[in-house]
């Protein structure tokens, strides 16, 4: 699935500057908003949930070495298909520099995607909560990780990752608190910047980055 990001109107993006003047402030200073999905990168939604596996947990630049590893073990610029990664043995991808429990992840992910009990196809159809329900059942994929797969792969702008370290710490920039609030807090402050959550959340980022 290849499209152009999806962007919130700028009535709808004023709008939500209207409903919160501190995070409308910081909507004119920060870079602005690109809209989601990214553009490029993995090339369908079984090599975008691969890559949030072997991304988890890691720095982005040790990320990057081991997905590149990843992606070198079979021919091609892609990640492993579905039945090329259930054909390695667990010391090529050990070797690659994935742990244990990634290898397991990966190999559910799989597992799931060729037997049909993860039906992939047509996912961009669900609704959000449908979506977390189906993905997490796949091992080594939380919240957290269908979160992004929202925003980054399908585009949608009306998502809050309440566990996200990130967007908590923008929470605490953007409201001069002196800690940073929980998940329970940000998903309760995030409930006024909806339909535009994801937006929102852009800008969190930002801010936790010092802009």
């Amino acid at each position: 699935m290849s499209r152009g990001p999806n962007r919130p109107s700028a009535a709808a993006v004023r709008a939500l500057a209207r409903r919160d003047p501190a995070l409308g402030k910081a909507l004119r200073r920060v870079t602005p908003f690109p809209g989601f999905p990214s553009p490029g990168g993995v090339r369908s939604h079984y090599e975008a949930l691969a890559r949030s596996i072997c991304f988890q947990q890691l720095a982005t630049r040790a990320a990057q070495t081991i997905w590149g590893r990843a992606r070198a073990l079979t021919p091609g610029s892609s990640f492993p298909r579905a039945e090329q990664l259930l054909a390695l043995p667990d010391e090529a991808l050990r070797g690659a520099g994935l742990s244990g429990n990634k290898v397991l992840a990966l190999r559910d992910l799989a597992t799931r995607s060729l037997d049909g009990s993860l039906r992939l196809r047509g996912l961009h159809r669900l609704e959000d909560e449908a979506i977390v329900e189906r993905l997490v059942e796949v091992r080594g994929i939380g919240p957290w990780s269908v979160h992004m797969f929202l925003m980054f792969r399908l585009g949608r702008l009306d998502v809050i990752a309440p566990g996200d370290l990130g967007l908590q710490e923008g929470l605490r920039r953007l409201d001069g608190l002196t800690e940073r609030p929980g998940p329970r807090e940000l998903a309760a402050r995030a409930e006024v910047w909806s339909p535009l959550r994801s937006v929102a959340s852009w800008v969190l980022w930002r801010l936790a980055d010092g802009e």
